[in-house]
This record gives C-alpha cells, sequence and structure tokens, in this order.
C-alpha cells in the first residue's frame, strides 16, 4: 500500500510530529511505501520528497507580502494546490494521512485528495475541528462555547487576545465547517475516547470517527529502582499547566526535573530558582528515558484538554507511575492506585497532597514491572498496526 503522510512540520516539534515520525517507520518497516507533505521549514529532517513541500510561512509577518501569503494558507493556497498535486501524480497514493495541517497548509489538501477519488484519514491531535484556537481553554478553564457558535472566538478574543487574529481565526472555522470536513475526510481518529466524545458533542457524526491511542515507537528502557525525584516532560506553556506545578514544587522539599522547551521556559528558569526545581530543557530520548525511568513519578498537571499524551505512555512503558490531572483523555490512561494518581486539574491544594503521598505513604506500593508489561502490551505497535491497517482498508 502506498500512504502519504501530511503534517504541516517535519521535525519533532509536539506530539504530532512525534506521531507523524513513528507512523511513518511502522509503514515502512511493514513493507508499505511511503512519501511526506510538509513546509519548508529550516529545523526539518531531510526528506527526499522535499522538493515537493510548500514554501515557509510567517503569521508574525509584519511584510504585507508575508501576510497575505500566511492569509492565503487559510483558505487556499494556490502554491499548496500545485506542489500537492504534483506530489500526489508523481507518487499516486493509495492513502492520504493527516495530521495536523490546519493554517499552514489547510484542508485544501484533503479536498483534492477527495477530488481525485483518494481515500483520506485524518488523526486529530488537539481539538481545532470544534475550537478555532485548538485549545478549548479560555482565561485558564475549559471552554466549549465555540462547539454550537464560532463567533465566540471574536466575542472573547480568543487568539492571542487579538480582535484581528480573533476574526481571521472565526473566517477559517466558518470558511472549513463541519459540513464540508466531514464531506471530504472518510475517516477521523481520535486518539482518545473523550476526543470522540467532544467531537461528537460539536456535531461530527460518531460513525466517522475511530479511537486509536497512540503507541510507543521503540522499545522502552526495562524498569528500574526509582530515585527520589520526580519529573515533568512536554511542552513548558500556559495550558500544560506548568505554573501550578512549578508553585507547588517550590513548597514542597522533593526535587522535581523540569524537561521540555516553550514560550514560558525562559520566565519560568528566572521566577522559580529554587534548588529542587531542575529546568532541563529539550532532550533527546537517550538522555530522556532514563531520567523517566528513575523518576518515582511522572506529573501531567495541564489544564487543557489534553489527548493521548506520548508522555505518559512512555513513562507507563517503563514502569514510572504517573500523577495526571482529571482532564481531557488523562484518565484514560490512568487506573488510580495500579498505575498512578489522578488529581482535580488546577486544584493547588490536591496536587500537593498526592506528591506528598508519593514520597511519604508507605502504603502507596506500585508494581513496577506490571505497569510496564500492561503498557508495553497496550501499546504495542503491533497492536496499533492492525488497527491502522482497518482504517486504511476500510470501503
Amino acid at each position: 500500500m502506498k500512504i502519504l503522510l501530511v503534517n504541516k512540520f517535519y521535525y519533532l516539534r509536539g506530539g504530532d510530529c512525534m506521531a507523524v515520525f513513528a507512523i511513518e517507520r511502522l509503514l515502512k518497516d511493514n513493507g508499505h511505501d511511503v512519501a511526506v507533505f510538509s513546509m519548508q521549514y529550516p529545523d526539518n529532517v531531510e526528506s527526499v520528497w522535499e522538493p515537493y513541500f510548500p514554501a515557509e510561512i510567517d503569521f508574525s509577518s509584519r511584510d504585507m507580502r508575508g501576510k497575505s501569503a500566511a492569509f492565503a494558507r487559510l483558505f487556499h493556497s494556490p502554491e499548496v494546490a500545485r506542489q500537492f498535486k504534483r506530489l500526489l501524480a508523481a507518487f499516486q497514493p493509495d492513502v492520504v494521512h493527516l495530521h495536523n495541517i490546519h493554517s499552514y497548509l489547510s484542508p485544501l489538501i484533503a479536498q483534492i485528495a477527495a477530488q481525485k477519488g483518494i481515500r483520506v484519514v485524518w488523526t486529530l491531535h488537539d481539538q481545532k475541528l470544534i475550537c478555532p484556537v485548538h485549545s478549548c481553554l479560555r482565561n485558564g478553564r475549559a471552554c466549549e462555547a465555540c462547539f454550537k457558535n464560532k463567533f465566540s472566538v471574536i466575542r472573547y478574543k480568543c487568539m492571542k487576545d487579538s480582535l484581528t487574529a480573533s476574526m481571521l481565526a472565526f473566517m477559517e472555522a466558518c470558511w472549513w465547517n463541519r459540513k464540508k470536513l466531514s464531506a471530504i475526510t472518510d475517516a477521523f481518529i481520535c486518539p482518545s475516547q473523550f476526543m470522540k466524545t467532544k467531537m461528537t458533542e460539536a456535531g461530527y457524526s460518531p460513525a466517522q470517527i475511530e479511537v486509536l491511542p497512540n503507541f510507543m515507537p521503540q522499545k522502552p528502557l526495562p524498569v528500574s529502582a526509582k530515585a527520589d525525584y520526580y519529573c515533568y516532560v512536554g511542552r513548558i506553556s500556559t495550558e500544560k499547566g506548568v505554573e501550578s506545578l512549578l508553585q507547588a514544587a517550590e513548597r514542597l522539599p522533593y526535587p522535581l526535573k523540569m524537561i521540555g522547551e516553550g514560550p514560558l521556559l525562559d520566565a519560568c528558569r528566572r521566577a522559580y530558582s529554587s534548588r529542587q526545581i531542575e529546568f532541563l530543557g529539550y532532550l533527546p530520548s537517550d538522555t530522556l528515558f532514563p531520567i523517566v525511568q528513575k523518576a518515582r513519578f511522572l506529573v501531567i498537571p495541564s489544564i487543557c484538554y489534553e489527548n493521548n499524551p506520548f508522555s505518559v505512555i512512555e513513562a507507563h512503558c517503563m514502569g514510572t507511575p504517573v500523577l495526571g490531572a482529571r482532564i481531557g483523555g488523562i484518565p484514560e490512561l490512568i487506573a488510580e492506585g495500579k498505575n498512578g494518581y489522578l488529581f482535580e486539574a488546577g486544584n493547588m491544594t490536591d496536587l500537593l497532597e498526592k506528591i506528598d503521598l508519593f514520597f511519604n505513604d508507605d502504603t502507596m506500593q506500585f508494581d513496577y514491572a506490571g505497569i510496564s508489561s500492561e503498557a508495553c502490551l497496550k501499546f504495542a505497535p503491533e497492536t496499533f498496526y492492525k488497527r491502522i491497517m482497518k482504517i486504511y482498508n476500510l470501503e
């Protein structure tokens, strides 16, 4: 089978990119031909398909030509259409598998593929199809106002607290509306049941949605004895709840290792300089995994609707329990008392108490080997491959 994977970036930038690289390797290992379509970008991994990539655009550009190019990408970019059609003609895929495409490439890609009779499958890594700013978050709280009325993005200036940016987000959502997207997509893939539920509540047909969690793309490190520290792995940004975690960590005596980059990294380094908090920035897997492997637990304090976090899957596959916020798809991954615990998202008291329990409650005993073996089976590449093949071949 010939599969064309599409994502707006082609480097290890976030969970969507991790998924694309993992699926690309899995499909190739199973004998399939795989091509990639993305946007040109300095950090992209080298690809033989790069000559087909449309040029990079910058939404923060102050140049009028740059602004016009960025605006065109939201709706109908002649360059994207031309380059994508060239790639379709050269590769002739059986399936086009979309990931994160809005704004930089746009659903125009799905429309072109559908018009040519090619099967279109779309993995949803965030809530962009039901929330114009993709996060379902407003003023630090979950918001679903746009599920029924997209004008809410303008009313509350949700996009960068800017009326202009919010109007563009509104126009994009209206142009690529639910009716149009449903007509040009054969199957939507939600990595969590939670996301499918929210998609359905926003009007999408449940019959068109498949639930398929992410998988562990590489062999995890074996279970290890646990050290006296805990860790966070992910983006250092507001929606991830990192400020609440850091405030809690300052009040506790236990070492916390913060791993990841993001817009709040420098500010957090300055504001939270306690001896027990260590900011490690981005780490490659061979450095990251041993830290997660030996951590007493991983904490994921998000205040947004998380989908199916790779960090939780990786931790569990290495036998490390997880303390997760009770929000989005996180509770689907955590069986309390068995492979971790949950706390109320944004509740400082609950977070402090749960962190303290992990270090001081002698009754909190985890079967680390059991956590690992169950997760490695549940999130095995073979399990994912069988499911994705059924979705690709579904008539």
